[in-house]
This record gives structure tokens, C-alpha cells and sequence, in this order.
């Protein structure tokens, strides 16, 4: 099987090289300059026409959106490698919900929280708290999991592709001010997640 991995350094890419790291997937790397805008050249939108990425090309036919490649980079590989639970069981369940809810509902949220830093006309002196894991807000349903399961790891005993997933979301959300400080067994797990070798070494 060929892959070839087009992504950009500290980008929406980097969630997925952790993946590939992870799992030690071989591929083929492919550096584009999102900064000089090669993500708009002809040549990749031909790839990708969402001009972004991360984009993954398995066999000559592009995959784009990270969250479509983290869930077939899960079935394909991380099965045989323990890392990914394997299909028609409750836990293959439990890892679609998680990891659909870390990109569509809680990276919402993040998405309010970099406008609120980084766009002077929204602006809020409050913005950390759109990001903070609170009752009624999305990220207290990772807290309230976190603290009411016990187990180690978001599926159970082991650590799992889902821990990588929602971590990144997290873990991003962290870096533009969404608060974790004030929820000891998110903030503890994330830290556990972050530690991973194939976590630190592939940005």
C-alpha cells in the first residue's frame, strides 16, 4: 500500500503524524508550505481542493478532512497493533462517538475561543471560560468521563488512538487558553498523552 502524507509542521496536520508515528506507518512525507500558500497552488488543489491540510493519498486517491483519516488510519492499522478497537464491538462504538465529538462538538468550542484571542472585534475579556470544561459546557462531558469511569484510558485499561485524538483537540485547546488547570483527572490524563514518544517527536 502507498501512502504519501502531505502535511505542514505545528498545523492541523500535526494530529495526524502523530498517528503515523504511533502506529509506525511507513509513507512518504510531503512538506507544503502553508505559510507561502502552496495549500492554494493548482497542483495540490488538484489533491486536495479543500486547500488545506492535512491531506493523506492511499493508492493514488486522496483522503482529506484529519478526522476521516484518523478513523481509517484506526481501522486499517491499529487493530492488528491493539490500538484501535475492532469492528461491531461496544468500544468501536465509544471511539467513533469520542473522536467525532473531540473534532465536530468540542472543536467548536475551540473554534469560539480562537476568534475570542485572536479577532479584535471579538474580543472577550472572558474568553478563556467559552473554552473552560464547566456544567453545561461541551468539555464537561470529558471531565465528568474522566472522573466518574475509572480507567486509565478513555476505551478502558489500554491506551488507544481515541486518547491521541481527543488529547490533540484538547491539548490545542489548552494552547489557545481554554482551561483544563481546574479538572484534575482531565488535566492528568491529557499529561499522560502528551508524554507519549510518538507525541513528542512528530510536529
Amino acid at each position: 500500500m502507498s501512502l504519501v502524507f502531505y502535511w505542514h509542521p505545528m498545523s492541523s496536520a500535526t494530529p495526524i503524524a502523530c498517528v503515523l508515528a504511533e502506529l509506525a506507518v511507513p509513507h512518504e512525507r510531503v512538506r507544503i508550505d502553508i505559510r507561502a500558500g502552496e495549500q492554494r497552488t493548482a497542483d495540490y488543489l488538484a489533491i486536495n481542493p479543500n486547500g488545506k491540510v492535512p491531506c493523506l493519498v492511499v493508492d493514488g486517491t486522496p483522503m482529506f478532512e484529519a478526522l476521516a483519516i484518523h478513523l481509517w488510519l484506526g481501522e486499517h492499522f491499529g487493530v492488528a497493533k491493539g490500538l484501535w478497537p475492532h469492528d461491531g464491538t461496544p468500544a468501536r462504538l465509544e471511539a467513533m462517538s469520542w473522536c467525532t465529538w473531540a473534532y465536530v462538538t468540542y472543536g467548536a468550542v475551540i473554534g469560539r475561543v480562537w476568534l475570542a484571542t485572536s479577532d479584535d472585534a471579538l474580543r472577550d475579556a472572558d474568553h478563556r471560560a467559552i473554552g473552560d470544561i464547566r456544567p453545561g459546557a461541551p468539555g464537561h462531558r470529558l471531565q465528568a468521563r474522566r472522573r466518574t469511569v475509572v480507567r486509565p484510558w478513555m476505551l478502558g485499561e489500554a491506551y488507544s488512538l481515541v486518547d491521541l485524538v481527543v488529547g490533540q483537540v484538547v491539548g490545542y485547546g489548552t494552547y489557545l487558553g481554554a482551561a483544563v488547570e481546574a479538572h484534575p483527572a482531565v488535566a492528568a490524563w491529557l499529561q499522560q498523552v502528551q508524554a507519549r514518544p510518538a507525541m513528542q517527536g512528530a510536529v
